[in-house]
């Protein structure tokens, strides 16, 4: 897969800005602040609906303008497709593809394929469990885009059932309160089934592929490994200290199954357990919303026990393993692959073993503030931005 044109409009801090892609290496170079990793970013919300730097879209319109437009011209098997997305400040935002009608915006996902590596990814190992549900949901949708509205489904349910639960702490009105929970329950329960299955089902694929891609990335043997820590499986002695955070890790119990029915019924299970402590609270403390990865080097968490080229590693080795993933379970071949920015965090040894794993791959879009931090063997067509402009570098011409 790859992206064969890129334009924007009122994007970030470009004004409008026409790229030609190839396959292969990209390069986009430029001093921090010109707009490099704002094409990058272009790409990665076509293929996911989400930016790797901000929360919601509004901060990709460009200052003082009411919208911004983002247009590709995708490539896979020798077929394109044209996929356009408007992005408003004051109106629903508004996607097409091949210039049909406008369609749901979601619509576009599955179209573009890609994995983003950078500086923030360091996030996923070292921080809070929803950096690390990002990531596998993310993928999932990746991988299956009919989750995306599984997910919105789910976030609907999960906010109105909050909205009833802080109703009745407020009012100290329980009864009524309880007779109209089970229903909510009832589609908790069933969308947050089906997250929690997809999750465990992409890992159980993704394992393999880490080990595999951590050993060729890392300079140690130490065994990477996903688990999950479910609130399904909270203990019930430490319940207070399990849900005391909006977002805690501590206590959560192991989920080693995939398996529907299990899942199903132990969601249920909890749930009536906790209720009370959930009337407590006003707020729902049980689901998918609150689990986390358990991301293990050897027999030790990688948090808080991975040395900080041990955490890089790993962080790399998810990227990897994410591609195989995108490549063996999807229809579009090689995802397009961006590496914003992370050459230059890089030793010299990683950035040599990352330049040989990814030369191969069929589009590889990378932004550098320095040209000489992306290694001499990654053969780049090269773009100089600087101040919202891009522009080709031109060949070097043979005199003789």
């Amino acid at each position: 897969m790859l992206v064969k044109h890129l334009t924007l409009t009122d994007f970030r801090n470009y004004q409008h800005a026409d790229i030609d892609l190839n396959p292969g290496v990209t390069l986009f170079v430029g001093r921090n602040g010109q707009g490099k990793t704002n094409l990058v970013e272009a790409v990665r919300y076509l293929a996911t609906l989400n930016s790797h730097r901000v929360a919601g879209y509004i901060p990709l319109i460009r200052q003082d303008q009411p919208s911004a437009i983002v247009r590709a011209l995708a490539s896979h098997a020798g077929r394109d497709a044209l996929i356009e997305l408007e992005l408003n400040r004051g109106s629903p935002n508004r996607a097409r593809i091949n210039k049909a009608n406008p369609t749901k915006t979601r619509d576009i996902l599955g179209y573009i394929n890609c994995v983003v590596f950078a500086p923030e990814d360091l996030d996923i190992i070292k921080k809070d469990p929803s950096n690390r549900r990002a990531f596998i949901d993310e993928l999932v949708v990746q991988v299956w885009p009919r989750f995306a509205g599984v997910y919105s489904d789910y976030e609907r349910v999960l906010k109105q059932r909050n909205t009833l639960l802080r109703t009745a702490r407020q009012t100290g009105s329980r009864t009524t309160a309880l007779s109209t929970l089970d229903a909510w329950d009832s589609q908790l329960v069933g969308y947050g089934t089906e997250i929690i299955v997809a999750r465990m089902q992409l890992i159980e694929r993704l394992r393999p592929l880490l080990t595999k891609a951590y050993q060729a990335i890392a300079e140690t043997n130490n065994e990477p490994r996903i688990l999950v820590r479910s609130s399904l499986f909270a203990s019930a002695t430490n319940a207070s200290a399990t849900f005391e955070s909006s977002d805690d890790e501590s206590d959560l119990g192991l989920l080693e199954t995939s398996d529907r029915e299990v899942i199903h019924e132990a969601f249920k299970a909890k749930l009536s357990e906790i209720r009370p402590r959930e009337l407590e609270r006003g707020i729902t403390l049980v689901g998918p919303h609150r689990d986390d990865l358990l991301l293990m080097l050897g027999t030790l968490p990688a948090k808080g026990y991975a040395s900080h080229g041990e955490c890089w590693s790993f962080a790399l080795g998810l990227r990897l393993a994410s591609i195989d993933l995108l490549r063996n379970e999807t229809q579009s071949g090689d995802p397009i692959l961006i590496l914003d920015d992370v050459f230059a965090e890089l030793d010299a040894g990683r950035r040599t073993r990352l330049a040989q794993l990814v030369a191969n791959n069929e589009q590889v879009l990378i932004t550098a503030a320095v040209a000489e931090d992306v290694p001499e063997t990654l053969l780049a067509a090269t773009f100089h931005v600087k101040h919202g402009t891009v522009a080709a570098e031109e060949p070097m011409v043979n005199d003789d």
